[in-house]
């Protein structure tokens, strides 16, 4: 494999989410918020990505969730900012200002502050939306150990990514 910016095991799975998507003949996008453009910049490290990669969305404040995703105000004064239901809105509204045929959502708390009680740090929520298809969106909260040490924010930063581009293999 070329030089690559990534670690080994980020640069070679999206390699194989470029090379699994160019052969499904399908584009992706990306709504991220505590990942801050790592999965596209993931996806845009391997060659040959522009078949695949439609574009990314960095959404890291609330604002910016609504202003550029559309995600209502009610889902996050509700649900919070790191809930399932906001990450299944931003993935909607990253998939419907797109060409792409699946978007993949990512929001969390990668500390080392911002953590609560019911959301720690390590907290994270996917979503992934698949256009044209009918049934329950796809959502998954999940927990990453690591956050309290002294490489925390990135430990934590480093497995969403990996859980977000596995999200995107067909």
């Amino acid at each position: 494999m070329p030089y690559s910016l990534l670690p080994d095991d980020i640069a070679d799975l999206a390699a194989k989410v470029i090379a699994q998507n160019k052969t499904a003949g399908r584009m992706v996008a990306l709504a991220e918020s505590c990942t801050g453009g790592l999965v596209a910049g993931a996806l845009t490290e391997i060659a040959g990505s522009s078949a695949v990669f439609d574009r990314g969305f960095v959404t890291y404040s609330n604002e910016a969730k609504m202003e550029m995703l559309g995600v209502a105000r009610d889902i996050i004064d509700t649900f919070g900012a790191v809930s399932i239901a906001c990450a299944w809105a931003m993935a909607k509204g990253a998939l419907d200002r797109s060409n792409a045929q699946v978007a993949v959502a990512i929001s969390g708390v990668a500390g080392p502050g911002g953590g609560t009680p019911h959301k720690p740090v390590g907290t994270v929520v996917f979503a992934r939306v698949v256009r044209n298809e009918a049934g329950t969106p796809e959502g998954e909260l999940k927990f990453f150990e690591g956050g309290d040490g002294p490489h925390g924010r990135a430990e934590i930063r480093r497995q969403a990514t990996i859980c977000a581009l596995e999200l995107l293999l067909p």
